[in-house]
């Protein structure tokens, strides 16, 4: 990368005022996102000027480009948006739809030593649930098994064959369970759970679910303070006791984009599952290296939050100003011909290459347990269902209009269930016995209603 001198003694470098750049969220984009990278990349080279709802960037295609930005140590790139010259200015408008969640903050946003000191409590309080080997880990992917099974008979009562959408009755129902128990709310309400949805959909009810969540959030870490549990606050609390509730709030919140990612996940790996590319890895019984290769395909999060220049730089030969933000493209750097052209789609093994979790300092450090919880998922669908097929072809299944998340809105699906295993006989009892469905059933067959009924 190579620094310039201020852009007050090159009056030349003018930043995104000096370029005229085209609305990057079209029908197009919805429709094909991959068409209009591969515009961009064919007129701008690695680095394009687009408008993102009304605000010029700088959207970065090229996948060394990116890798390049993801490994600053913030000498050049920052997230805070402090150093955004057009926030500062006050040129951003106020209703820009994504503001919201770049003032909200958090890990995500800082630089430096904040960063870092917020960073280690996050990656302490997730360790008990990512490393296997632990206790709080185990025990999560039991009860993860054990809901995955439970949506799964909701669907036998129908019959041993039929259709489903695997988002809304299978992936979301299952994560947002997960979510719940990793964040300690204790037994699982089917309102809490649809504010987690509420809050990722990003609609006009995420303001009040976020404000609902973000309450519910420090009344669990206020009371966690005096009985810890095995949960996300308690770890968080034991590794930064110096946090305040308003602080562990914040981090505990921020467990709802998680979830969301996996749910992308998971659909994008079944995609992949049913997909001839696929077929190798799931003979071999690798369905983890299927989730591998779906972040790759399909990575959850398609464009990064902003990054801000420092100093006037070059990146991708082209001129980038101090305070101008870039977008970050996985998407696009890994259908970039010096990434995508160098694996063959047809190898049982995908590249670990790829920056689906990201890179460098801000490098997701929830990524292990999403790929975790959604190797879980697809692996009790594999147990389960005797044959799967796609009931849409690839091109008409229905995405999500979003910059950011590349995810499914439904997936539609044909399915013939495998007979399950006969049950141990058990002993008659004197007294006839009434059937108590598990508290857990009970849950996510509401929550299933009302997800069908609420469908994206």
């Amino acid at each position: 990368m190579d620094h310039l001198p201020s852009s007050d003694a090159l009056p030349g470098i003018r930043g995104l005022t000096s370029v005229s750049s085209k609305p990057l969220l079209t029908r197009d984009f919805d429709v094909h996102p991959t068409a209009t990278y591969e515009g961009l990349r064919a007129a701008h080279g690695p680095v394009a000027p687009v408008d993102l709802l009304g605000v010029p960037c700088w959207l970065v295609l090229g996948y060394a480009e990116v890798l390049e930005v993801l490994r600053n140590d913030a000498r050049v790139w920052s997230k805070r948006l402090a150093d955004w010259r057009a926030y500062t200015q006050g040129t951003v408008p106020a209703d820009w739809p994504p503001l919201p969640a770049f003032r909200a903050g958090g890990v995500a946003f800082t630089e430096g030593r904040e960063h870092s000191e917020l960073r280690a409590a996050w990656s302490a309080a997730l360790r008990p649930f990512q490393d296997r080997s632990q206790d709080p880990a185990r025990r999560l992917e039991a009860e993860l098994r054990r809901h995955a099974d439970e949506l799964i008979a909701l669907l036998g009562e129908r019959g041993t064959t039929g259709r489903a959408d695997l988002a809304d009755e299978y992936a979301r129902p299952l994560m947002l369970m997960a979510i719940n128990r990793l964040a300690g709310f204790g037994e699982a309400d089917e309102d809490v759970l649809l504010d987690i949805r509420r809050l990722l959909d990003g609609g006009p009810q995420a303001a009040e679910a976020s404000g609902r969540l973000m309450d519910l959030c420090g009344r669990t870490c206020a009371a966690r303070r005096s009985a810890p549990g095995e949960d996300f606050p308690s770890y968080l609390i034991a590794a930064w006791p110096d946090c305040t509730d308003e602080q562990a709030a914040a981090m505990t919140h921020l467990l709802g984009k998680l979830g969301d990612l996996t749910v992308t996940l998971v659909c994008a790996t079944v995609v992949e599952v049913l997909s001839e590319e696929a077929a190798g890895a799931l003979a071999g019984g690798m369905v983890r290296e299927t989730v591998n290769r779906a972040a790759m395909v399909h990575p959850p999060y398609a464009n990064l939050t902003f990054r801000f220049a420092l100093a006037d730089t070059v990146l991708g030969g082209t001129v980038i100003a101090a305070g101008d933000p870039v977008m970050l493209s996985v998407a696009a750097a890994h259908a970039d011909p010096s990434f995508a052209g160098a694996h063959d789609p047809a190898s049982v093994f995908s590249s670990r290459a790829h920056l689906a979790w990201g890179a460098g300092a801000h490098q997701c450090p929830g990524g292990a347990l999403a790929t975790t919880l959604a190797t879980i998922a697809v692996e009790r669908l594999q147990e389960r269902m005797a044959w799967l097929e796609p009931a849409l072809p690839p091109d008409r299944l229905p995405w999500r209009s979003s910059v950011f998340v590349r995810g499914l809105r439904s997936l539609p699906v044909r399915y013939g269930l495998r007979e399950p295993s006969p049950a141990p006989p058990s002993r008659p009892s004197a007294e006839p016995s009434e059937v108590v469905e598990p508290a857990s059933q009970g849950t996510l067959r509401r929550l299933v209603r009302v997800l069908r009924r609420t469908g994206r």
